[in-house]
Order: structure tokens, then C-alpha cells, then sequence
């Protein structure tokens, strides 16, 4: 059974990355989207239910852990073209506003480090609800999604097409599936 009283969830609770996914999508060679995930972070949150605007987020995203389903792929993109691992081994958000819009749907802003650069970033979140596990543990459960320009953080490697247009867009869509856990 869920539970949808907001005040009863206020309080700290920590992301379940095995239970959770931060992802993204790119569109690839203008004319097919290529999806990508990182299978290790870690972050947590703090709900008020009474006073939404006062919940916060923090997470951190190892950038070693990227995984597109390609490892020639994930090598390019933790090379210095990209994500330069060695020099930025960790991607973080850091909320710095969080809004209810009504019913079930929240806007979360925040600073997004990427390659030591820092720049806000708005996401949309819906609430999917809260629950008692099988374990005992009470489960909040969120889905975000977020567009941003990855030439904002420099990231700007691509290649030209021979038929025009570029390898690799600059828009990048990504999407969140976030369970967390209350802290007891």
C-alpha cells in the first residue's frame, strides 16, 4: 500500500542505487538515439512534506561507471574527448530550490558539476509514491527528467557527417528512476 501523506515522509533518506537509475539519451549520427546509464552513485535526500520547498538533494555519480552497452563506446567517453575520468572522476548535483507544481509533480534546481564546470540545472519530477518494503524499510520512490546542452560543461568533441550534420548531438535528455530509503 502506498502512502501519499507528505507530512508522514518528512525527514532523510539515502538513494538505493540498486534500486534506482540515472540515465541518458543522445541522439547518434542524426538518426537513432543512443541510451547510456551509470551503474554506480550515490546521494541522498531530505523531504518536508509540510514545506516541499524545503527539501533538498545531493548526489554523486562515478563517472567510471558509465555504460551505454558498448565498451568501445564507454572507453571514448571517459577519454579526454569526453568525461577526461583520470582528471574528473565524479559528476555531482547539488539542489539549490525545490517546488511543488501541483498533484504529484515537483521541480527540483540545482548545480550539475560536470569537468569542474558548474551549472544549473532544472528537473522535473513526479512522485510515485512511498511505501513499507517486504524488509521494513519506508521507500520513496521519484521520476525526473531533465534536458541540458553538454557544450555548456565542454563538452564539445564531435565529427562532421558526409551526408551533414554531426556524430554526436548536443542535446542530451536524461532521466532519473529514484527510489531512496528512510534513514532510521
Amino acid at each position: 500500500m502506498t502512502n501519499t501523506d507528505l507530512t508522514a515522509l518528512t525527514g532523510d533518506y539515502t538513494i538505493d542505487a540498486s534500486h534506482s537509475t540515472i540515465g541518458f539519451t543522445v541522439r547518434h549520427a542524426m538518426v537513432t538515439n543512443v541510451k547510456g546509464k551509470f551503474d554506480e552513485f550515490s546521494g541522498s535526500l531530505h523531504l518536508d512534506g509540510g514545506d516541499p520547498s524545503a527539501s533538498t538533494a545531493s548526489i554523486d555519480v562515478k563517472m567510471d561507471s558509465i555504460d551505454t552497452g558498448s565498451a568501445d563506446r564507454d572507453g571514448h567517453l571517459k577519454s579526454a574527448d569526453f568525461f577526461k575520468i583520470e582528471e574528473f572522476p565524479t559528476m555531482t548535483f547539488r539542489s539549490t530550490k525545490a517546488e511543488a507544481l501541483g498533484d504529484e509533480d515537483y521541480r527540483i534546481t540545482g548545480d550539475l558539476t560536470i569537468l569542474g564546470t558548474t551549472k544549473p540545472v532544472t528537473i522535473d519530477l513526479e512522485f510515485n509514491g512511498a511505501a513499507k518494503d517486504p524488509f521494513g524499510n519506508e521507500r520513496v520512490g521519484f521520476e525526473g527528467k531533465a534536458e541540458i546542452k553538454r557544450s555548456d560543461w565542454g563538452l564539445t568533441w564531435n565529427t562532421t557527417l558526409e551526408t551533414g550534420g554531426v556524430l554526436v548531438s548536443d542535446k542530451i535528455k536524461l532521466n532519473f528512476d529514484i527510489s531512496a530509503i528512510k534513514n532510521a
